[in-house]
Formats: C-alpha cells, sequence, structure tokens
C-alpha cells in the first residue's frame, strides 16, 4: 500500500511524528495533501546547521516563522540555530498560547549588544505563557526580564549563563510553581536565595572563585546538587534523599541544614572544606545508605590541611545504614590512624556495608592502611565487594612497590571479594 492510498487520519498520525525542520521542509514538497498535513504536526526542531546554506535571501527567522505558522497548535519548539530577538518574538506570537516545550540556544553571552536590545531574547519568552518545561543554553540574564507568572511552568533548565543575583531572583519569582530546577555554568552569581515552594529536584552549578552563598526554601526538595557555593542554607529537608556538594574552585566552609532522616545518598566533594563542615554534614547525614566522599583537604583559612584522625569505629557506629562507601584518600586515610583500632568491642560490627571503593594516593602508614582494610572485611560481615584504586604514588624509596606488594596479596587471599584498578 503506497501513502498516497492511506486515509488522512493515518497519513496525518504518522507525519505529526516529524520533528527535525529540514524534514518538515521536505514532506511539504511531496504533495499538496502532504503540506496539508504538516498542519497537524506538534513539534519542531531546528538544528545547530539547519539553515547553512538557505534558499534565496531567506533568513533563519522567516523561514522558521513560515514553518510555524503552517502549524495549527504546536506544542513543542526547539531551536539551536542561530534567530534574533524580532525573530523568536514573531514565532511567538503565532505559536506561544499553544507551545508546552520551548528549548532555545540563544547565544548571546558574549553580545554586548544584547544588554541593551528591547524587548530581548529573554523577554520574548514571555508571550509562550503556557509554558511546562524551558530550556536555555548560553543566555544573558543581566537585567530583570519582562515576564509574567508563568503558572504551568514546571521544569527550567539553563545552560550556560551569565548572570546577575537580582535577575536571576526575578526569574524565580516569575516561575514560583517549578518542580525541577537546573542551572549549570552560571558565571556571576554571589549571593542567591531561591524560595520555591514546590521544587523537588535541583541542581547548581556555579563558575567562578568558588565563594557563592545559597539559601534554599523548598521544602518538598528530594534531591540537591550544589558546585561552587562556600556557604549553603537549606532548612526545610525532609524528603531529601539525594545530596550532592562540591567545590572546585573555593572552599566550603558553611552548612546548614534541616532534618535529613530522609537522605539516601551523600555525596561530599573539593579540594578544602572546613572541617567543621564536614563534621556537621557527617553528623546530619547519620542515616545515609551511600556515602561518597572525595575531599582532598581541610583547614579554616587559605592553608591546606590534612584530616585529623576519625575513629574507624564510632565512624561506622555513626552510620548503621551504611551500603555503600566510596573513601578518597584524604579520608581514608584518617580512618588509618594507629589509634583508630586499638580497642575494638568484640561485640563490634558494621551490619550493612556491602560496597566500598577505596582510592589509595599515598604509600605512608602502610602497615595502618593494611590494618584498616583488613578491618572493613573483618567486621563487615555482608561486605561483598571491595574495589581498591590505587593511584600513582610518587615516593623515592620502595615503599610504593612494597605496598603495592601487600595490596596484591590481599586481594589474593580475598580474590572472590577484592578487585584492584
Amino acid at each position: 500500500m503506497s501513502t498516497e492510498s492511506l486515509p488522512d487520519v493515518i497519513l496525518q498520525y504518522i507525519l505529526s511524528h516529524i520533528k527535525n525542520g529540514r524534514d518538515v521542509a521536505y514532506c511539504n514538497c511531496v504533495s499538496k495533501r502532504w503540506k496539508n498535513s504538516m498542519a497537524y504536526i506538534r513539534s519542531l526542531y531546528f538544528a545547530r546547521n539547519s539553515f547553512d546554506n538557505p534558499p534565496g535571501n531567506e533568513t533563519s527567522d522567516t523561514i522558521v516563522k513560515r514553518m510555524v505558522s503552517a502549524v495549527e497548535k504546536l506544542e513543542e519548539l526547539v531551536v539551536y540555530c542561530p534567530f534574533t530577538p524580532s525573530g523568536l518574538a514573531s514565532w511567538l506570537s503565532l505559536a506561544g498560547p499553544s507551545l508546552t516545550h520551548l528549548e532555545l540556544r540563544m547565544d548571546n553571552l558574549a553580545d554586548n549588544t544584547a544588554v541593551h536590545e528591547s524587548p530581548s531574547k529573554l523577554d520574548c519568552i514571555g508571550a509562550a505563557r503556557n509554558l511546562n518545561c524551558l530550556k536555555l543554553w548560553g543566555v544573558l540574564i543581566i537585567n530583570t526580564p519582562k515576564w509574567d507568572v508563568f503558572q504551568n511552568l514546571r521544569t527550567l533548565e539553563v545552560v550556560g549563563a551569565s548572570s546577575e543575583d537580582t535577575a536571576l531572583d526575578a526569574v524565580f519569582r516569575s516561575c514560583p510553581y517549578l518542580t525541577r530546577l537546573i542551572l549549570l555554568g552560571c558565571e556571576g552569581i554571589r549571593s542567591l536565595s531561591i524560595d520555591l515552594p514546590l521544587l523537588e529536584h535541583c541542581k547548581l552549578d556555579f563558575y567562578g572563585l568558588g565563594n557563592c552563598s545559597l539559601s534554599l526554601n523548598s521544602p518538598k526538595i528530594e534531591s540537591l546538587e550544589v558546585q561552587g557555593c562556600s556557604w549553603i542554607r537549606v532548612p526545610e529537608t525532609k524528603h531529601l534523599k539525594v545530596l550532592s556538594i562540591s567545590n572546585s574552585a573555593g572552599r566550603v566552609y558553611m552548612i546548614e541544614f534541616g532534618n535529613l532522616s530522609a537522605l539516601e545518598f551523600l555525596s561530599m566533594r573539593g579540594v578544602q572544606w572546613c572541617w567543621d563542615a564536614i563534621c556537621k554534614m557527617l553528623k546530619l547525614a547519620s542515616g545515609v545508605k551511600h556515602l561518597y566522599m572525595k575531599v582532598e583537604f581541610t583547614g579554616d583559612y587559605d592553608a591546606l590541611q590534612a584530616f585529623p584522625e576519625v575513629d574507624f569505629v564510632d565512624f561506622f557506629n555513626s552510620h548503621p545504614k551504611l551500603r555503600k562507601f566510596d573513601i578518597h584518600g584524604a579520608m581514608f586515610a584518617a580512618l588509618c590512624q594507629r589509634n583508630s583500632l586499638k580497642h575494638v568491642d568484640s561485640e563490634f560490627v558494621i551490619p550493612c556495608l556491602e560496597e566500598v571503593v577505596i582510592t589509595v594516593r599515598s604509600p605512608l602508614n602502610a602497615e595502618q592502611k593494611m590494618s584498616t582494610l583488613e578491618s572493613l572485611l573483618k567486621y563487615g560481615k555482608n561486605l561483598r565487594s571491595m574495589v581498591i584504586k590505587i593511584l600513582q604514588m610518587k615516593s623515592p624509596h620502595t615503599s610504593a612497590d612494597d605496598f603495592f606488594d601487600e595490596i596484591c596479596r590481599f586481594r589474593c587471599m580475598h580474590h572472590e571479594i577484592i578487585r584492584i584498578e
């Protein structure tokens, strides 16, 4: 059966699943019946190179407008090709009321004229007042966008942004019903206050010196990832299950969280954390099931300091539900101090631990480190997997080779559990 013999409703259903702008343009050329059926598509996608060789003198603005105007009820519009504010305004004047998903590659981060545009590309988005999902790439958020409240917007994703604190605050006020917020690669943020009562999932990644401050007031938050903040305050956390805090450029020196009784996964990463912040975080997360720790140093000021001793028994007694433990050099070394395993109660056991991933960076205190590895096997009655990752050890002596030999022997004795990477 040829497509021309198909009933209109079947043909319309098939063609409605075509999204790529070029494919839609080709279909319009097949026949008048096909062209009329394209009015029933729901999504349009324009790739970065969609109009590298436009016909005649047409611009991407006019081509996209013509295709948008041919659709009766466009629900999703994704534009990665270059466009102007006037072009965007013309598209959204036609399709704005019906759009539920809008994704735009704004490309105005390095454009100095974009600051003075009126209306700006950001302002134009306000015409799509019924959006459920908005995704923006490479966007300048310096001036307060002229938006009304988005009543239906539940997801906001911004990747690559230069922003001012006040402008970003205004964005959040226009999106009070968000349940999912993602800000990745954002520059210019110094202090951010987020008050979104329905927010459940939040991922924030700030570029710069790593000295941003964050205050998040979202009582329904379930998942939170923060990178680049030195001060974090989240008072309502009774539903929080996943928490990741990292700072690759600065120092984490103050954290304030509420009740973390529901927390299942905690990741702590960064070059330097103040020891008080580490201790407070570990104490609050006493019921965590998966703990990932990759903090290189501690110290309250610029001087980088090694971790102080962490008592092996006290640590695992304080985290009785721990099932998986990813532990990097500094914390592992802190658990391997000489006094940590001197007096262990005969009834001590690590009840739930099933998986351990250990990264070893130095052959120093090799005897204590081997003792800690042995203790994890001895007291972890349910341990079924231990992965030992050995980074390149720089030592002028044979201690690194001797330590590696010890680990290899240890692995041979427990080959069913231990793996070396």
